[in-house]
């Protein structure tokens, strides 16, 4: 495995200096092409978008909002959720969260999916827990500058009594990338409360000082935060529009736009970029298990396919993130990026269908997916 994986150099590994410089220029060319312009998809450089990373000609890419990064129509979720069917006997705590990270076969299962998304121009990595960030960073070591990462050391957040001040949350930051070798971040999502709105506006305040704060040092080249509560999101992007760059917020295949008072109208207003979480309800929608052979991993596959284009004909979402555990789930959502992106009467009833059921299924710590019926 060790002699798969390419050797660090210069040329392959940005510096926080590079990345503030080639920030500056994003910024100037954003302000430039924006004005005065609010709407997240205002314009399309194609210049810009073949200089994105592990850019792919087969690959739709969307504008993060203001960040002005391309982002590809779908990434990868940090989760590894069911990957004992991939490297059994990984698990030796309770969830997928006690993997052992220094297992070789699930190093090279990482370094594998990674590379894979790579080839196929996934260019996004969305890490939200101390083990995602210590596994992603080891897949990435040696071709740091092919994938933009999303950093949340969330054990060491806002949803931690101890970690809800603008100094505590920036020494997180630096324990985050000191452990898991990192000189930048692309993405500083803080993990807040599930339902936000249980923060003080004093600890959102110490949250959004600490995002600004690390922005300007050259430790996160952009900033935003994970939430579950529709109204306190809204609310934060228009308190803080210039702190506001990303959420990362739930959105299924059952998910629809409300025609009022929607999260997204703030969304399209402050040019914030979305990846929307749970993409298959927390892998209800599915039958099968995600083994290779599943008796029913062809109707799976297809579902999957189904969600991620129902997901992507809402604008407002610049991608959706899965998590995945092998080469074949990679290929199958870049096929999902490749297909006729509307269904058709048939595709939107079996995905109904399926999606009615994922409901009925749902495991107790999920029942709250129901309320992102509508957003």
């Amino acid at each position: 495995m060790e002699q798969k994986r390419q050797q660090a150099s210069p040329a392959n590994n940005l510096t926080r200096r590079e990345f503030m410089r080639d920030g500056a220029v994003a910024a100037a060319g954003l302000a430039a092409g924006l004005g005065a312009l609010g709407s997240r998809v205002a314009w399309a450089d194609d210049a810009a978008i073949k200089k994105t990373r592990s850019y792919n000609p087969q690959m739709e890419y969307r504008r993060l909002g203001k960040t002005n990064i391309w982002a590809s129509a779908v990434c990868l979720g940090g989760h590894w959720k069911r990957i004992e069917k991939m490297v059994p006997g990984l698990f030796e705590g309770d969830g997928w969260l006690g993997a052992n990270l220094n297992d070789e076969a699930f190093k090279k299962n990482r370094y594998d999916v990674v590379g894979r998304c790579i080839e196929s121009g996934i260019n996004y990595i969305d890490a939200c827990t101390k083990e995602e960030v210590v596994a992603y960073a080891e897949a990435l070591r040696g071709r740091r500058d092919k994938m933009y990462l999303g950093f949340s050391w969330f054990q060491e957040e806002m949803r931690n009594a101890n970690f809800r001040t603008a100094e505590a949350l920036l020494k997180t930051l630096d324990k985050g990338m000191g452990e898991a070798k990192l000189e930048y971040v692309d993405v500083w999502r803080i993990t807040m409360h599930e339902q936000s709105g249980n923060h003080t506006n004093a600890e959102v305040d110490e949250m959004m000082k600490a995002l600004e704060k690390a922005r300007k040092q050259g430790k996160a080249r952009f900033t935003g935060f994970s939430s579950h509560d529709r109204p306190h999101i809204k609310w934060m992007i228009e308190t803080y529009p210039d702190i506001v760059q990303v959420v990362v917020t739930p959105y299924t295949a059952k998910s629809k736009m409300l025609p009022k008072d929607s999260v997204f109208d703030a969304v399209k207003k402050y040019d914030v970029g979305v990846f929307g979480i749970k993409p298959f309800a927390s892998n209800s929608l599915f039958k099968g298990d995600s083994s290779i052979g599943s008796p029913t991993a062809e109707e799976d596959d297809r579902l999957a396919r189904e969600a991620i284009r129902y997901i992507l004909c809402n604008p407002s979402i610049t991608a959706p993130i899965p998590g995945m555990i092998n080469g074949h789930q990679v290929d199958n959502v870049v096929k999902a990026v490749k297909e006729r992106r509307e269904l058709d009467m048939k595709e939107a009833r079996e995905l109904e269908a399926a999606m009615d059921q994922a409901w009925a299924k749902l495991p107790t710590e999920y029942q709250w997916l129901k309320s992102w019926e509508y957003v």
